[in-house]
């Protein structure tokens, strides 16, 4: 027998949940005391709850298993909101521990009491606070086995500080492996009637259906149907790449959706939801449906998309081979620094099996055509739009896969939400590659100001400037331990790179370019 938090612990190692990020507090000391009992947990600290469920996110995104967090109370929790309800929307598994106060303190309402469920509620799909030490480990287990799920989901198990002190229990048994997935032969059948019936159709891949078999598969049926491939811009994990079949990935702003589904009759949904703008725009519709066009979902849930794909494949008599992006890679650029030239350098010496976590927004938007024709990759989007979460997904991909070179392209501002993950880097010396695109300025809010027909008065020019003074990110990085070096032109740019990719450890390099 042992204490509750040596059980808690000992009970997520056992069920394969090995690394646990954290910014703990007085709340969780016995928790952190009792990870030195059990050494095949990795603890991996943050100066920043943002950081630590980001890098949990970005672990689950390339392991396909869950990492665990542990987070200080309401406020440690809310810290780390953005960055889960990022998780929440890629749809990964995530453990989601939170401390909180002894049972018998709270009704003494001491000052960081909150209400810890509630918040819990809105990132995640399952929340429990454990009543009694006995209890503990089978909840721990518990919230295991709904993170896996499937569907994959972020589970939030709210841990009262007696419980972990408390003597007098055992770990509990790993939850029993989930029933495997079968087939949806109705949701096949009626996908492949619109396929055979209509040339104007298109399949929205999106989660587990931009994996390599899901590509693939849809790759058969589209040359055999003459469909249309299109990949969900806020999918959690896109494989890319030479050899690939060629998927477009949908534009950000609404217009251009609309034109780009323009004519669709059917659209069959693989793991993806209907196509709708992220933001309200007067006189637009918020559905990017087209209109007469018919949406058909191709999974469920709970299924896998990737054997549904192969089933669909299977029902077409798909045997036509797929076109595949060929291997094209931009030239070596020279001259000023602008987003091009950056995104030009990346896609040149982008290197085979790199992770590139892209939260870059205004400034990447060459950076899909630059890298598609380069060496196999992973791609990792911001899947729930709220920003801050390039970087801590870097961490966290980096530690999931260490034999791999892990890129995170950052705007600069987005930089600045989770910064304090430059520290962990450091300190595990993880082999991330940050390129920070400086254009000294929240980019996306001066062109919506355009797009809405409006001139930017300097009131809206003063919250949308990140001049006066400016960033320095080489001394942000360094002070952080990360070597960082700002770079003047275009050819300087790409032998800093190529250096940083091809020296271990942790590198940051500022591009600044031009605001527009």
């Amino acid at each position: 027998m042992s204490n509750g938090a040596h059980a808690l612990i000992r009970t997520l190692v056992d069920a394969r949940v090995t690394t646990c990020f954290t910014n703990p507090g007085t709340t969780e000391l016995f928790l952190v005391e009792a990870m030195d009992s059990v050494p095949e947990m990795r603890t991996v600290l943050t100066l920043f709850e943002g950081v630590a469920t980001g890098a949990a996110d970005g672990y689950a995104r390339m392991c396909g298993a869950p990492a665990s967090t542990l987070l200080h109370l309401g406020p440690g929790l809310a810290n780390g909101l953005a960055n889960l309800h990022n998780a929440r929307r890629a749809k990964i598994p995530l453990v989601n521990i939170v401390g909180d106060h002894a049972r018998d303190h709270l009704r003494h309402d001491p000052p960081l009491r909150s209400d810890i469920e509630t918040v819990a509620r809105s990132v995640s799909s399952w929340v429990r606070t454990s009543r009694e030490v006995g209890e503990l480990a089978q909840d721990t287990a518990e919230a295991v086995r709904v993170a896996c799920g499937p569907p994959a989901q972020v589970a939030t198990l709210i841990v009262p500080a007696d419980l972990t002190w408390a003597e007098g229990t055992a770990p509990a048994l790993p939850p029993t492996a989930s029933p495997q997935p079968t087939v949806p032969s109705d949701l096949i059948e009626s996908a492949a009637e619109r396929l055979r019936g209509s040339s104007r159709t298109a399949i929205l891949l999106g989660g587990g259906a931009l994996s390599e078999r899901g590509v693939t598969a849809a790759g058969r049926i589209a040359a055999t149907t003459g469909s249309r491939l299109l990949a969900e811009r806020t999918a959690p994990r896109i494989e890319r790449g030479a050899g690939l079949p060629v998927v477009e990935r949908m534009p950000y702003w609404p217009e251009l959706v609309s034109a780009h589904l323009d004519g669709l009759e059917h659209l069959i949904l693989a793991d993806a939801g209907p196509p709708v703008s992220f933001f309200a725009y007067a006189g637009q519709e918020s559905s990017l449906v087209p209109a007469g066009c018919e949406v058909h979902h191709l999974t469920t849930p709970s299924c896998d998309v990737a054997m549904n794909l192969e089933a669909l494949a299977t029902v077409l008599g798909a045997a036509a081979i797929p076109a595949v992006q060929q291997p094209v890679r931009p030239t070596r650029p020279i001259g000023p620094l602008t987003a091009e030239t950056v995104s030009q350098a990346i896609g040149a010496l982008l290197p085979e099996g790199a992770i590139v976590a892209d939260e870059t927004l205004t400034s990447g938007g060459a950076l899909a055509r630059d890298t598609a024709g380069g060496p196999r990759h992973t791609w990792l989007p911001v899947a729930g739009g709220a920003l801050g979460q390039g970087m801590p997904v870097a961490v966290g991909a980096a530690i999931a896969c260490p034999e791999r070179p892990v890129l995170a392209l950052e705007g600069d501002g987005a930089a600045l939400y989770s910064v304090q993950s430059l520290w962990t880097m450091a300190r595990e010396r993880l082999d991330v590659t940050v390129i920070v695109f400086n254009n000294r300025a929240y980019r996306i809010i001066s062109t919506e100001f355009s797009r809405h027909g409006k001139e930017i008065g300097d009131k809206a020019r003063l919250v949308s400037d990140l001049g006066d003074p400016n960033l320095d990110f080489v001394a942000i990085g360094t002070g952080f331990g990360v070597p960082s070096l700002r770079v003047e032109d275009a050819e300087q740019l790409a032998d800093s790179l190529e250096r940083a990719i091809r020296e271990p450890g942790p590198h940051l390099i500022e591009a600044v370019i031009p605001a527009v």
